[in-house]
């Protein structure tokens, strides 16, 4: 036999008796469920991968989710099921389907035994409360929401699930005929699944960490405040949204319920018959009834984010920054991108994006006027001359067109974000809590030089796309990952982001109120990333000076 032909044979043997442990077949709460066992790379680590285990009964149109029946046999989990109903990004067409509770769950192997008491991190997808799913956007079968890397990087469980949005999820006629809510109980019965399952996977109910992304990072803020949870898990990641932004809660309700009522031809004058109609109407219908304005739009794109959840009285009982009590023993970082208000200015002012178009002092005026409606005049002249008084009597077009999405990034991401941690911290018995910046420049070839960390560019980093799709990112990009997913990780297993299974580059000090500390991430941290009180004239004038401006108006986006 050749040389080589005894290295290869060597090599399958080899290959072959190394295979780690696999959970093979599990016994949940509805029957058994069996996966799929996967090794990373030629050498890499294995993983078992479960997808599409129903945690509800398949829903019915704007009721509550229903714990699942069961099933007999055993259910073959190795494909992802259908995201939920929602419109296509034409809001011409739906994807998706009603049958859609479903979650996904990445278990990390060694070589011996299957994994034990591992802790759990449970993903919440963002999408504006409109659109998402479970497993995320796919391109050439890789799924951004793929939990392998963060699983076996940081010997952590990584759940991932669908929960209804749009109006199927959030829609509601502010009374208990249509209480709404669908889309944050389809994720409460979803965390509440994995709490009662888990074991049996490795997974150490008692050390669950829920995190998400944008409407994702929202839900995880309103999950830790709703008292229904209390209990179901220890620790929280918001990752550029709070129960605090402004579009967070639906202030109105009833107009959305009664123009979507119109619209799939509902009776609107008495709710208990429009809430009965809109039941029994044609789901893709009531889908497409909720169009989203791109262009042409009247005020700032932020204020057009209509279906959000409710103070229902049951779920959430009283408005956010009333629920912080609920939090209490909760360990929480949150944090924002530098600049996550990027992609909303776009659509507001468009030529921040195009070099050779200027845009105006006016300009800027309108849309702060936009944002600050509902202080008035006097509101919007204030915040107008904080954020312009550098700029001198001819500033560049690029300082300008930085205000422009400083100020977006202010309003919409950052300053709730601060607010939040403030609470958070006031209210902690044994939480703990941590606050950071995400500025790791943006990617995008289409976007000027200047463009930092744009909403969702830390998706990327936070599930080690650097490392499953290698060629498509430089090692810089990698040593963000690594970062990142040791941070998240570590907190998910210690409740403290330095301590756990990963080492990090630099100590990331807990936010305190004498410090205000924040750590910066990028591709370079170090000890100079650990810095103090986040555009701190910025949030203090949002959060004193002009909370403290009479209120003129209601922020509510109030259908045409």
């Amino acid at each position: 036999m050749a040389r080589w032909e005894i290295l290869c044979f060597a090599l399958c043997f080899c290959l072959g008796v190394a295979r780690a442990a696999t959970l093979g077949v599990v016994n949940t709460e509805g029957g058994f469920v069996e996966g799929e066992s996967k090794r990373l790379g030629l050498f890499g680590d294995y993983v078992d991968i479960f997808r599409g285990i129903p945690f509800a009964a398949p829903p019915k149109t704007l009721k509550d989710p229903q714990p699942h029946p069961g099933w007999d046999g055993t259910l073959k989990a190795t494909e992802f099921k259908s995201r939920c109903m929602q419109m296509t990004l034409t809001q011409e067409d739906v994807r998706g389907t009603e049958d859609c509770l479903y979650l996904n769950i990445w278990i990390p192997q060694g070589k011996k035994q299957v994994s034990t008491n591992l802790p759990v991190m449970v993903w919440i997808y963002g999408g504006a409360f409109l659109v998402g799913g479970g497993q995320g956007a796919n391109f050439l079968n890789n799924y951004l929401y793929d939990g392998e890397e963060i699983a076996v990087r940081g010997n952590v469980i990584v759940v991932t699930f669908n929960y209804r949005v749009g109006p199927l999820g959030f829609l509601s006629t502010g009374d208990e005929n249509l209480p709404g809510n669908y889309g944050l109980k389809d994720q409460h019965m979803a965390i509440a699944w994995v709490k009662r399952n888990i074991k049996a996977f490795g997974g150490d109910p008692e050390n669950i960490t829920i995190f998400g992304e944008s409407a994702g990072a929202t839900s995880v803020s309103l999950q830790m405040l709703s008292p229904k949870n209390k209990g179901l898990f220890k620790r929280a990641i918001s990752q550029s949204g709070v129960g605090l932004c402004s579009w967070a809660i639906q202030r109105d309700p009833l107009s959305w319920a009664k123009k979507i009522g119109e619209k799939v031809g509902c009776p609107t004058d008495n709710s208990t018959v429009l809430a009965e109609c809109l039941r029994i109407s044609d789901p893709k219908a009531v889908t497409l009834a909720y169009h989203l304005q791109l262009i042409n739009l009247s005020g700032p794109l932020v204020h057009t984010l209509a279906l959000t959840p409710v103070v229902d009285g049951d779920f959430l009982p009283d408005t956010p920054e009333n629920l912080f009590a609920n939090t209490a023993d909760i360990d929480y970082i949150a944090g924002v991108n530098d600049m996550d208000g990027h992609f909303f200015a776009g659509f507001d002012i468009p030529a921040i994006n195009r070099p050779l178009v200027k845009v105006s002092a006016d300009e800027v005026y309108k849309l702060i006027k936009g944002l600050t409606v509902d202080r008035g005049q006097r509101g919007a002249n204030l915040t107008y001359t904080l954020y312009t008084q550098a700029w001198g009597n001819k500033p560049e077009q690029e300082v300008v067109k930085k205000t422009v999405v400083e100020v977006a990034t202010d309003y919409i991401f950052l300053v709730p974000t601060q607010w939040t941690l403030n609470l958070h911290l006031r209210n902690a018995r044994t939480a703990k809590t941590y606050s950071y910046v995400f500025s790791q420049p943006s990617r995008m070839p289409v976007y000027p030089s200047w463009v930092g960390a744009d909403h969702a560019d830390d998706l990327q980093y936070v599930f080690g796309l650097p490392f499953s799709i290698p060629l498509g990112y430089l090692p810089k990009h990698r040593t963000v990952s690594k970062a990142m997913i040791a941070y998240w990780t570590n907190f998910a297993k210690t409740g403290n982001p330095n301590e756990g299974n990963s080492e990090v580059p630099v100590t990331w000090p807990a936010y305190t109120t004498e410090g205000g500390y924040y750590l910066d991430i990028n591709n370079n941290i170090n000890k100079n990333s650990v810095k103090e009180n986040l555009r701190g004239r910025f949030v203090n004038f949002w959060n004193s000076v002009y909370r403290s401006l009479p209120q003129v108006a209601n922020i509510t986006q109030t259908p045409n």
